[in-house]
């Protein structure tokens, strides 16, 4: 078995496995664990733009790698887009979305490593993961600029392809399409779907209980108003 068929053929499902029964398990056994650990009370400083920067950074990040991964290549072909313009609009959308992301989770960093009362209440996984995650993004960053040397977007179609042959159970097909890659890509997908490895063992397990009913749920009177009060 050679090291590409296991980092890239049969690491992404084993990942797969623990991100989802592992979230599951822990959902079901620790509930009391289940939630974000926001160390916003400890120190105000500088947090909220930081955590908004962050957030919606990686929120669009997300989106775009799901957009660019997993939609296969013949829609954009149907919208008009060829791949060297999905090149290059991932290039813009996603170096845009990525320093806003890079500058808020620096400021997160710093706080977290050196600002004392934050760093006393952390533990080795929310430094660890938080550290991870800026690794990720440094890594995404600085495929961007390895992406200008070829502006065809033919690498972008084979990570595609190598998407597709993963979500369709064929990982040797898989392997085919990214073992010839830059070596930065490579790096960028491993330690990705490491993330998803170390998902359900940290305060990333939030992301589940994302509120989206708060939106449209019914106001709530929190205190009545007498008339002669």
């Amino acid at each position: 078995m050679n090291l590409d068929l296991l980092m890239f053929g049969i690491y992404p499902y084993i990942a797969s496995v623990v991100f989802f029964f592992g979230s599951a398990l822990r959902y079901d056994r620790e509930q009391f664990t289940w939630k974000a650990q926001s160390s916003q009370m400890l120190s105000t400083r500088n947090f909220r733009i930081a955590s908004v920067l962050f957030h919606v950074g990686i929120i669009m990040i997300f989106a775009g790698h799901f957009a660019g991964l997993v939609i296969p290549y013949e829609v954009w072909n149907l919208l008009g887009i060829t791949l060297a313009q999905k090149q290059m609009i991932a290039m813009g959308v996603g170096g845009f979305f990525g320093a806003l992301c890079f500058i808020g989770l620096t400021m997160l960093v710093w706080r977290r490593l050196f600002n004392p009362r934050v760093r006393a209440s952390s533990s080795v996984m929310d430094t660890l993961i938080l550290l991870l995650i800026y690794w990720q993004l440094i890594l995404g960053i600085i495929t961007i600029f390895v992406s200008t040397g070829h502006m065809d977007g033919h690498v972008m179609k084979d990570l595609m392809s190598w998407s597709r042959y993963l979500l369709t159970f064929r990982p040797g097909e898989a392997v085919e399409f990214i073992s010839e890659v830059h070596w930065i890509y490579k790096a960028h997908v491993f330690w990705g779907v490491t993330l998803f490895v170390l998902f359900p063992f940290s305060r990333l397990v939030h992301i589940w209980s994302v509120p989206v009913k708060y939106v449209g749920r019914k106001h709530q009177i929190v205190r009545r108003r007498f008339p002669n009060a």
